[in-house]
């Protein structure tokens, strides 16, 4: 691995702007804000009903988000155990126990610090939580 390098993943959603998926600075691997989107921008855990009704689902958007964030750090050989730091974003903190319910099934006190801050909105209307994080790769790993 390069001791400073950014990736653009072509497997993953498109930023909507002029960013990489993430940033390697020595061992340390930075991943940009992640959403929901998938690679074709439809989002998971956003669904219409018959009618056009948007049904938002925070728990669906939650797993799409880690599992996101693990792909692109699985693209440089790293993993959901390496991050150290990571940054939640919820357009509703009524949101919480779900996020906080998900974000359980794959960390633990022995994970990652974290904090979660509420925002006005996301660059999407349909996205609920949007996540950045720091991952650690040790001298073993790079």
């Amino acid at each position: 691995m390069e001791q400073s390098s950014s990736r653009l993943l072509e497997d993953k959603a498109r930023p909507r702007g002029k960013y990489p998926h993430l940033k390697i600075a020595g061992p340390f691997i930075f991943v940009s804000g992640t959403s929901s989107r998938r690679p074709d921008n439809t989002i998971a855990g956003a669904s219409a009903d018959e009618m056009g009704t948007m049904q938002l689902d925070i728990r669906e958007q939650t797993r799409a988000v880690i599992e996101n964030i693990r792909s692109i750090l699985q693209s440089v050989g790293a993993d959901l155990s390496d991050i150290v730091d990571m940054t939640s974003f919820l357009v509703n903190m009524n949101d919480f126990g779900g996020y906080n319910e998900v974000y359980g099934e794959f960390f633990d006190f022995t994970g990652p610090t974290r904090t979660t801050v509420a925002v006005h909105q996301l660059p999407h209307p349909h996205l609920l939580i949007e996540i950045k994080a720091v991952a650690y790769l040790s001298g073993g790993k790079q």
